[in-house]
């Protein structure tokens, strides 16, 4: 499906589909992190699919459950942290997609139970001299009373699981 929009949950949130067409909603903690992955076509391919297949996710060290093996419109699904009984889990549905030549990726937006509400993006870019980059682009704000109780502290762990997920990604793209 090449730049498909769909939606079949209760999203949380306005502003469907900004973290692809922009621009990003006011009122919102906005995230715009992007990574050099490496170089050529290889690449490109190969981190496009570790993004719509989960397994960057999956390598980063989150759970993860989805409801299809790849990113499509409508596709459930709900990535957790933590162990035990201070596991969080964060229910998202996929809004839209994109699978074209030289951009690969997708974009989901929280359920209820998801502990902030908005939208996130996780896009793979083949340039023209060669370089690949990925880019997470997010608004979002506390929904849950602990994520409103650790507002200040939200935005940085999400800069943090960006970067994070960018260096996996290099690491499955270079192996």
């Amino acid at each position: 499906m090449n730049g498909a929009d769909r939606t079949t949950g209760r999203l949380t949130y306005r502003n469907v589909g900004a973290t692809r067409h922009g621009p990003l909603p006011a009122g919102y903690d906005h995230l715009h992190h992007t990574t050099r992955i490496g170089h050529g076509r290889d690449v490109f391919e190969a981190a496009g699919a570790a993004v719509t297949t989960w397994r960057m996710h999956r390598t980063s060290g989150a759970g993860l459950r989805a409801s299809a093996a790849r990113a499509e419109p409508g596709v459930r699904v709900e990535v957790s942290v933590g162990i035990g009984p201070l596991r969080i889990s964060a229910p998202c549905e996929v809004v839209w997609t994109v699978y074209e030549k030289d951009r690969t990726g997708f974009g989901y937006g929280t359920l209820a139970g998801h502990p902030e509400t908005g939208e996130e993006s996780f896009v793979v870019d083949l340039h023209d001299d060669g370089s690949v980059w990925f880019t997470v682009l997010a608004f979002s704000r506390p929904a849950a009373w602990y994520s409103r109780l650790g507002r200040r502290v939200v935005p940085v762990l999400q800069r943090w699981y960006a970067r994070r997920l960018g260096h996996t990604l290099r690491r499955i793209a270079a192996a």
